[in-house]
């Protein structure tokens, strides 16, 4: 049997030397919603890449709507999970953006999803 003691960790950065040091303490004076907001914002720029709405020559080269498919539907449980904490001001934004991810998903699929089972839908609901 193991104790409640026996299933934390406490995290000793050790020989890790003094830039792990001093990275730890950088990211302890990070707001929570701005490190959600930057997670959010990077699941959304990797949907977009995938989605093959990169600004680049080689925009179509990069497209894979499988990969795409995960990365929204993570943002969507991101969003949707984060929503209640960080406020409507930050929230709304997001999902914004995680509307026109699930619009555009809509657009370039070639066999489209029932209502309600396009990325992220199960989070946010169906988006027509």
């Amino acid at each position: 049997m193991s104790t409640s003691d026996s299933n934390s960790y406490v995290f000793e950065p050790g020989d890790a030397g003094p830039d792990v040091s001093q990275q730890i303490r950088d990211i302890s004076e990070v707001p929570a919603i701005e490190v959600i907001t930057t997670a959010a914002v990077h699941l959304m720029s990797a949907a977009a890449v995938k989605l093959g709405l990169a600004a680049e020559d080689n925009a179509a080269e990069l497209k894979d709507l499988d990969e795409a498919r995960k990365l929204i539907t993570a943002l969507a449980g991101l969003v949707t999970a984060a929503a209640p904490e960080i406020g409507s001001q930050h929230a709304g934004p997001l999902r914004d953006g995680l509307r026109s991810l699930q619009l555009a998903f809509r657009e370039e699929s070639l066999i489209p999803d029932a209502p309600g089972k396009g990325p992220g839908e199960k989070y946010t609901g169906a988006v027509n």
